[in-house]
């Protein structure tokens, strides 16, 4: 009773007042901060992998990398285009794209083939990544031009207007999945609690550890730059973890009060709250926070993003859990004790205290299987979960392209337009070489066979003139496939250029170093990359995973059931995910367009997360286990107690976590939609099928074994004779 858990909980007790103000003064300064030093993005080269990459790292040395370019579509509103007209508003629209300091270069007006739309191309100055907030200069134009042509229509899209309308449908997207999700989530924590304050509580310190995990998300952005999607985990994490540890705690604290009958203080309670459920709500942080850190080792800057916002969102909700919240709990208490004595005083009868110990009808009911047949609850609820883990061998991983945006945002719509009217533009490979200046006509050579060779090819539509750097270095050639980026064919053409055309032509120039880059080439390199670091991550996970059971437990065959449930779990979850989103059927239901794969990030994110959120339930569970075999209960009648006891605050946690997970299913985004999709089944298999009828059928089954090596003997005396001869409330049923 005396562990760092406790004495921080004692301190927040004794002095509540000063602890609340202290967490609302750590918020506030968290945000302050991060607002001050400001959010370090991601630049262009901080998302460079594979071949891809390494071309794009030698254009850019070259100083000839890519151009971010908007297309402005100019057609007819009705009938027949009118090219003269067309042309004087493109001359217009032209004159006055080349004033606005953020363009590089104009190209020439170039008419579709079947004469009905002309096409002005822009290109930017400056990054990739930037290049999305030079956007509006542009619309304006596009805007201006088109009031003075309104017989005509004046259309824009390209990749910088498509990332900034994916910003926005993000961000709307998040304000309705908060909209959906926080009022779900106070009506699970009112029927749990009953009181309009007590379900606040989680609530609140949820949304305060966010606001903090915000702001010092900022400052760690400096350390490791954030991929613009670390606001997101850190809603999705923050409001499902943050519930979570309050709920764990508020729960023990009620059934401590119960337990009493009423002759403990509101700092005792938390005291007791603390070294219980306290230290398994620390443990459980730090088993989020180990697992999570493998995310770095994936070397991706998307995953290290999602890795810190999960981090520290994580660490600040076990702040808030040991420090604000025991103060609260405090505060609580005394106004209860106020209530009581001004009943007493007024004659009226004492409310009674509701034991937050009792298990219910329902938790004995599901509880009746493993305890009476161990074997065949355990054989029939591994077969189910295996039985969802079959679809999981047609998983077809891909990167989630440009073409699978959704259609609800406007510059996509026009983006479907531009590849129907100039098809040979659909998809551009970059063909980069870098070779010694005296090698420059050789190179340039070898890029002219490259393009003979692609004219030739079916695939292929035409090559551009070859670019060559001021110092003769590094040479550039385009080429063009009339095919979207998400096809066999565009896949097919890169394959031809790295492995037949390049080999045979630039491959054979003595320490050339080339490569393809494009659209194309990153979203083949990216899954390539994925799926190369995929082992060292799982088994760096599995390692962390089993590691951090054996300390909280002290026992290696916990370690390993813990791994082996978890891995069950989550295959099933990813199965179920195939099975959804692969297929058709459910595309109304759920409101997305089936792209017939999986994204490449889902996997992963899935493994890593559901690992750490799982400790919360493995740690709550086997720790009320635990707790009554240390106190001298039986095995089997603490593993049954102890499911029941907790079954309860599991399963309303897996509620909460699940609703904030499902409100991601309504975003327009498909990865985050099967993000959103696999980690709320996922917690759903796991609180409702590993917690109640996987994990104690093999306790029961192991029995005194499941704690090895460590061995604990009961106490030997009257209470523990006493507690051995009472029958389980699930055996009696």
């Amino acid at each position: 009773m005396n562990s760092l858990t406790v004495r921080t909980a004692r301190w927040s007790a004794r002095h509540p007042w000063r602890a609340i103000v202290g967490w609302l003064a750590f918020v506030v300064l968290c945000l302050v901060a991060g607002s001050a030093v400001g959010t370090n993005s991601a630049r262009t080269a901080d998302y460079r992998v594979g071949e891809a990459g390494r071309a794009e790292a030698l254009a850019a040395e070259g100083h000839l990398e890519r151009a971010s370019t908007e297309q402005v579509l100019i057609s007819a509103r009705s009938g027949a285009l009118d090219q003269t007209a067309a042309r004087t508003a493109a001359e217009d629209l032209t004159a006055r794209m080349r004033r606005l300091p953020d363009v590089a270069s104009v190209a020439a007006p170039l008419l579709s083939g079947d004469r009905t739309v002309l096409m002005v191309e822009v290109a930017l100055k400056g990054e990739e990544r930037n290049a999305k907030d030079k956007v509006d200069a542009l619309v304006e134009q596009t805007a201006a031009v088109q009031k003075g042509h309104p017989g005509l229509l004046l259309e824009e899209t390209g990749s910088p207007s498509i990332s900034k309308g994916v910003d926005q449908q993000r961000g709307d997207d998040l304000a309705l999945s908060e909209a959906i999700t926080l009022p779900v989530t106070l009506v699970t924590l009112l029927i749990v609690f009953g009181s309009v304050t007590m379900a606040g509580v989680p609530l609140l310190l949820a949304l305060s550890s966010i606001a903090a995990a915000i702001g010092l998300s900022m400052i760690a952005s400096h350390l490791s730059p954030d991929a613009g999607v670390g606001t997101n985990v850190i809603l999705m994490i923050g409001l499902a973890v943050g519930v979570d540890y309050t709920l764990f705690y508020l729960k023990r604290e009620r059934e401590e009060r119960a337990r009493s009958g009423g002759r403990l203080g509101p700092e005792a309670l938390v005291e007791l709250a603390a070294a219980t459920s306290g230290r398994a709500v620390v443990v459980s942080g730090c088993a989020v926070v180990a697992s999570t850190a493998t995310l770095y080792l994936a070397s991706d800057v998307i995953f290290s993003s999602l890795a810190t916002g999960t981090i520290v969102v994580v660490l600040v909700a076990v702040a808030s859990s040991l420090t604000a919240l025991p103060a609260l709990l405090v505060k609580l208490g005394q106004r209860a004790e106020r209530r009581a004595v001004r009943r007493a005083r007024r004659g009226k009868p004492a409310r009674p205290v509701r034991d937050a110990r009792a298990g219910g009808r329902l938790w004995a009911a599901l509880l009746r299987p493993a305890a009476r047949h161990p074997r065949a609850t355990l054989g029939f609820s591994v077969l189910g979960l295996l039985a969802l883990v079959v679809p999981l061998a047609g998983l077809n991983i891909t990167e989630m392209s440009r073409d699978t945006h959704s259609r609800a945002i406007p510059a996509m719509r026009v983006y479907d337009r531009l590849n129907e009217a100039f098809p040979q533009l659909r998809v551009t490979h970059q063909v980069v070489v870098r070779a010694d200046a005296s090698r420059a006509a050789e190179v340039g050579s070898a890029l002219r066979e490259v393009a003979r060779r692609a004219g030739t090819d079916p695939l292929f539509t035409g090559a551009s003139r070859i670019r060559t750097s001021a110092d003769h270095r590094t040479s550039v050639l385009e080429l063009k496939v009339p095919y979207l980026g998400n096809s066999a064919q565009a896949y097919d053409s890169l394959d031809h250029l790295r492995k037949e055309f390049l080999p045979a032509t630039v491959g054979r120039i003595g320490g050339a170093e080339y490569g393809v880059s494009g659209d194309v080439a990153r979203y083949a390199d990216y899954p390539a990359h994925q799926n190369g670091r995929l082992p060292l991550v799982l088994a760096a996970l599995l390692l962390v995973t089993f590691a951090m059971t054996v300390y909280a437990f002290r026992s290696v065959v916990l370690g390993l059931i813990g791994v082996v449930l978890n891995l069950l779990s989550a295959a099933a979850a990813l199965g179920l995910l195939v099975l959804v989103f692969q297929g058709t059927w459910a595309e109304g239901v759920l409101g997305f367009h089936s792209t017939g794969s999986i994204g490449s990030r889902v996997p992963l994110f899935l493994f890593v997360i559901l690992f750490g959120l799982s400790m919360d339930y493995q740690v709550f569970v086997v720790s009320r286990i635990r707790e009554a075999r240390l106190a001298g209960v039986p095995t089997r009648q603490a593993v049954l107690d102890g499911i029941r006891g907790s079954a309860s605050v599991v399963t309303s946690a897996a509620v909460v976590m699940t609703t904030v997970f499902a409100g991601f299913v309504f975003l327009h985004i498909i990865e985050m939609k099967q993000i959103g999709f696999v980690l709320g089944t996922a917690v759903l298999l796991d609180a409702f099928v590993v917690r109640i009828l996987v994990l104690p059928s093999a306790m029961l089954l192991l029995g005194e074994a499941s704690w090895w090596p460590s061995r604990i003997r009961p106490a030997a005396g009257p209470a523990v004779e006493k507690a051995a001869a009472r029958p389980s409330a699930v055996d009696v049923g």
